[in-house]
């Protein structure tokens, strides 16, 4: 891991921006991170709108963990930010804008177009920066993701057996072929839905959450859209993240 640049935020967090190979990402530790006392990890998924824009709420949502006890890191997924460019995800970009524009369904094979590249691609990238942030002597064990691409969130549960819990946003396209993935994934799980969300198929949303083969699942559903949770059930998924992480 190559730090870039660090600096300590107002409430005493350590921020560091890093590299690993050309995969930009940011680690942050709480005050109290230290190799006497390492802290828990938690992974912060994100869209694919690249981290200078999802910069602002990262680093909140880092905060806020920080008061709580945890280090967090995230990485720049394939194909976005200042990444090179993946000609077939942008393809299937402008095809979903077209798509949406048109006013026409998002049909599966667009779907599957669309994320399963990503997720091949992504989940082998986080399991990688994951053995990088292990390897510090002031973050330990053990381990969550929280947002992102839920179908990210699902591969890496599935398959990496350092994930110990998951908070999920019901909040993108998912292809029919994670629903068996989501079987095999049975760590405890905190999914947030918003109930009016435009982009979201609701139904599909239920489907997948029934779908988890996890003996431990809470979904909470919100009224609104996308950008819509309120503030309580950002506080909830801490708790969650506390009682199984700590």
């Amino acid at each position: 891991m190559h730090v870039t640049s660090e600096q300590l935020l107002d409430d005493g967090v350590r921020e560091r921006a890093f590299t690993l190979g050309d995969i930009p990402g940011f680690l942050w530790t709480p005050a109290s991170a230290s190799a006497c006392a390492p802290v828990p990890l938690i992974l912060l998924g994100h869209p694919t709108l690249g981290l200078a824009r999802m910069y602002p709420r990262l680093a909140a949502r880092a905060r806020h963990c920080a008061a709580q006890g945890f280090a967090t890191a995230t990485v720049e997924l394939p194909g976005c930010g200042d990444r090179p460019r993946w000609p077939a995800m942008e393809q299937a970009r402008t095809e979903l804008r077209r798509t949406l524009q048109a006013g026409e369904p998002v049909g599966d094979e667009l779907v599957d177009a669309l994320i399963l590249p990503l997720v091949d691609k992504a989940v082998p990238e986080w399991q990688t920066a994951l053995d990088t942030f292990l390897a510090l002597p002031e973050v330990g064990g053990p381990v969550g993701y929280s947002g992102g691409v839920i179908s990210i969130g699902i591969r890496l549960a599935a398959v990496d057996p350092r994930i110990a819990a998951a908070g999920l946003f019901a909040g993108s396209y998912v292809p029919r072929a994670m629903f068996e993935e989501a079987r095999k994934v049975t760590i405890p799980l905190y999914v947030l839905l918003q109930w009016d969300d435009e982009g979201n198929d609701r139904q599909a949303a239920l489907d997948l959450f029934d779908a988890f083969g996890s003996t431990e699942k809470t979904l909470e559903a919100n009224m609104g859209g996308h950008t819509g949770v309120p503030q309580f059930a950002g506080e909830a998924a801490g708790q969650f993240f506390t009682r199984h992480l700590k």
